[in-house]
């Protein structure tokens, strides 16, 4: 058995195992620090005599103890830091005081004081050393495995966490810490240079680094978006680490994850208003319908959080159920609420089902998240979005107004403008159903809240181009010149539970989505972030390539939020109020006839008539329309 071999077996050893050793060492190492001390002081190695002897028996029983007592041997070796250093330092001292101790109480003659500190300094010498060499030793193998260089950015306590962690790391190797602070630069910390960002691109080269970790995570949106615009031009994959509310909520500091897009497109939120955004949920009975995607879970976990007195999850997908209930109870648990969760399973088609959720539970306040949002598949599946998105929303907004509920909040789309497809049809219907039943005066407002893209939903092209870029390529874009507007799902639901408390009845409130980004450039940028080149005409050695694919059956170029091009501001500055023409509750009483009979029948033509007739500058490209899934019986029973 080689000398590999035989490191490589103690380092499997369990730790039970590690400590006998260890022990095993300092009852070694003790008593020949004790004759170290002798032969040093008398200038020869002959065994003391007398009270000497004794004292080479009396070190180790005293010193283990010690060493128990501190930890000394719980610590991991290979983690050793300067906690586990010191206590050596103070196990030592401790147990040549006791033996200082013992050598005064029983009067032991012949021995120079001198010995106790030569003892001291060789104790120190062996027992510390004999730790650090096999840290060392640990080390040395592991520098061996293929290991990532990585450059840490942000030179503060977290910084300092995550280079401590990752010393230990298999998959990643620190190099050096960058930082904008210029005291900070130039000196070391964990034996790690700090050097000024501007150095970056040449230290790039020179260590080969592969990882540029962001490691900054209570700085402010702003200034986090300035840095990764520097850094995005660099050959350097750029990753971060949790950010300070993750960190606060559990997560480990060396949990590398990937930039998250709202470094790119996010913006600092306004405040939410305390008033506003617990007016209607504190104390109350609240339901959330489509609790389970993604603007429905991020409005449950608002609300937990503003302590309503009962909170009811309505949604069609088992799964996706289950899982928000599951991470709203550790939600709860983690922070201390108390809120009765009622998971329902059901559709927003079946009025019985959602009337019983609402009585039932005596709720007060409903938010309806529940939509087919995916613009190809509605518009390929015409009348399965109409009767979920329209015929739905009113559905259980009239079990709502039945049921005298407070408040009524749709959550609509900016796709509900001007719409050239059916998704953004469906919504502008469900918009107008709001809008017939708030003429009835009842006791339940209804109102409805219109933004754009939310960022990482479901469908987003985010997680998309993230997937595209893991595999190699290519990035799908479907024009170049495609813009939308973007917002996190955290601002975009604080905003909703606002403008629902704003509401008086029967308005349509507008979120204010920032600047129009063009998703070329998202993809351009995602690209560079990941350490990668955009392949081109021009650039064909580069890694990946953006291909163009054509704008899908009822996609816009651009997207609006108002329909007549006039807005007016709320108390709120992100938070606009629409003007906008309504329908009659009697006429909508006929569309909605006319809409039932239509998709009872499949009668897609029917449909495309009545949204061209009802929908306000509604517009279908029949040349990409694509394929229509939603067969009339009539060619059903011909196709069979």
């Amino acid at each position: 058995m080689n000398r590999n071999q035989v490191r490589d077996k103690l380092f499997v050893l369990s730790r039970g195992q590690k400590r006998m050793i260890m022990m095993g060492a300092d009852l070694i190492m003790i008593p020949f620090a004790v004759w170290a001390s002798f032969a040093m002081r008398h200038g020869s190695w002959t065994p003391p005599l007398q009270d000497g002897v004794w004292l080479l028996l009396v070190a180790p029983l005293l010193s283990i103890p010690v060493f128990i007592r501190l930890g000394l041997y719980r610590a991991v070796i290979r983690f050793l830091g300067n906690e586990a250093l010191a206590a050596v330092v103070t196990g030592i001292s401790v147990s040549v005081i006791a033996l200082l101790l013992v050598t005064a109480v029983f009067d032991l003659q012949g021995i120079p004081r001198s010995v106790y500190i030569i003892y001291w300094g060789t104790a120190l010498l062996l027992v510390g050393g004999s730790r650090h060499f096999v840290r060392r030793l640990y080390h040395r193998a592991n520098n061996k495995v293929r290991r990532t260089n990585v450059a840490i950015y942000g030179a503060g306590r977290s910084g300092a966490e995550l280079a401590q962690a990752l010393i230990n790391s298999p998959e990643y190797r620190p190099v050096l810490f960058v930082d904008d602070d210029l005291a900070l630069q130039k000196s070391f910390i964990h034996g790690l240079k700090i050097y000024a960002p501007s150095e970056l691109s040449d230290l790039i080269d020179r260590y080969q680094l592969k990882q540029l970790l962001l490691a900054m995570p209570s700085v402010e949106l702003r200034q986090r978006r300035e840095i990764l615009h520097k850094l995005e031009h660099l050959p350097i994959h750029v990753r971060t680490i949790p950010a300070m509310v993750d960190l606060v909520a559990g997560s480990s500091i060396e949990e590398i994850r990937e930039i998250e897009i709202d470094d790119l497109l996010g913006r600092t939120p306004v405040a939410p208003d305390p008033t506003l955004i617990s007016q209607c949920i504190t104390e109350k009975s609240v339901m959330v319908t489509g609790a389970g995607g993604s603007i429905g879970s991020e409005l449950c976990r608002q609300i937990v959080r503003q302590s309503p007195n009962k909170l009811v999850l309505f949604e069609v997908s088992e799964f996706s159920l289950y899982q928000i209930e599951r991470e709203l109870i550790e939600l709860c648990r983690h922070e201390s609420l108390s809120v009765e969760l009622i998971p329902v399973l059901g559709s927003v088609q079946n009025q019985v089902r959602v009337s019983e959720a609402i009585r039932q539970n005596d709720i007060q306040t409903l938010y309806h998240a529940a939509a087919y949002k995916h613009v190809p598949l509605v518009e390929h599946n015409p009348v399965e979005g109409l009767q979920n998105n329209a015929l739905g929303t009113y559905r259980t907004a009239y079990a709502a107004y039945e049921a005298n509920i407070e408040r009524f909040v749709l959550i609509s789309t900016d796709k509900a403008v001007r719409p050239t497809n059916v998704m953004g049809a469906s919504k502008r219907m469900a918009e107008l159903s709001l809008q017939a039943l708030a003429q009835l005066g009842g006791d339940t407002v209804f109102t409805m809240v219109r933004f754009g893209n939310v960022l990482g939903s479901s469908g987003s092209v985010v997680p998309l181009f993230r997937k595209q870029l893991k595999a190699g390529g290519p990035i799908t874009v479907t024009h170049p010149d495609i813009i939308r507007y973007f917002m996190t799902i955290p601002e975009a639901a604080q905003l909703v539970i606002q403008a629902g408390a704003m509401a008086k009845g029967g308005e349509v409130f507008l979120l204010d989505m920032g600047k129009p980004v063009k998703i070329v450039d998202l993809a351009k940028r995602m690209i560079r972030l990941s350490g990668l080149q955009e392949q081109t005409e021009q650039h064909p050695e580069g890694d990946i390539r953006i291909e163009y694919t054509g704008l899908r059956p009822g996609e816009k170029l651009y997207e609006e939020l108002l329909i007549d091009g006039d807005a007016s501001e709320t108390a709120h500055p992100r938070i606009f109020h629409a003007h906008e023409e309504k329908v009659s509750w009697v006429e909508y009483q006929e569309i909605l006839d006319n809409l039932n009979t239509a998709c009872n029948r499949r009668d897609v033509e029917r449909i495309y008539a009545m949204l061209k007739t009802y929908v306000s500058g509604f517009k279908l490209d029949d040349g990409k329309r694509g394929q229509i899934i939603d067969l009339p019986l009539d060619k059903q029973k011909k196709a069979s």
